[in-house]
């Protein structure tokens, strides 16, 4: 479940906190009682407050995990979009994705990449013209550059540039 670290962790803190006070109000209502020894009372806020610190602690490591966890995801469905996008359409512009997402060019372009190196997205771009296609892997691996027909090399895995049209093709 998703945010589930963050709930966890919350809910952690605000124990140490409810624990901490409700140890607080024992001790002090057993001293006024005289049930208690001032000795006692220290020993007993001494470790009161250590269990709720690392209980704290505990709380806030996971609502920071949490937190982390949330940010990651949300770039996994950036990815995400983006695969779906030019999967569906087959040729997307650039812009339509950066308006669509409210990315800049840069940060598109960081996203196709990182789909291409976690091998999910074959295809090119030809970035003079701000068009990203898909094209199947089979597709990709002749050495004619799907955009302009141009001779080039093959040379394995990852991103090659075209030397007549620029395009970047993605194999």
């Amino acid at each position: 479940m998703v945010g589930s670290g963050k709930i966890a962790g919350f809910s952690l803190m605000g124990v140490a906190v409810v624990v901490e006070a409700l140890a607080v109000l024992w001790l002090f209502g057993n001293v006024s009682e005289e049930k208690l020894q001032p000795a006692a009372l220290i020993l007993g806020l001494g470790m009161a407050t250590v269990l709720s610190l690392l209980v704290f602690a505990a709380g806030g490591f996971l609502a920071l995990k949490g937190r982390q966890e949330a940010a990651e995801l949300a770039e996994v469905e950036k990815e995400r979009t983006i695969l779906n996008m030019v999967q569906t359409q087959g040729k997307v512009k650039i812009s339509d994705i950066a308006l669509q997402m409210q990315l800049n060019r840069e940060q598109v372009k960081n996203y196709i990449y990182d789909l291409v190196g976690k091998g999910l997205f074959t295809g090119y771009i030809n970035w003079n013209d701000g068009v990203l296609v898909a094209r199947q892997a089979s597709e990709m691996q002749t050495t004619k550059c799907p955009n302009c027909g141009g001779e080039r090399e093959v040379v394995g895995k990852g991103v090659v540039k075209c030397p007549y049209c620029g395009s970047e093709l993605f194999v």
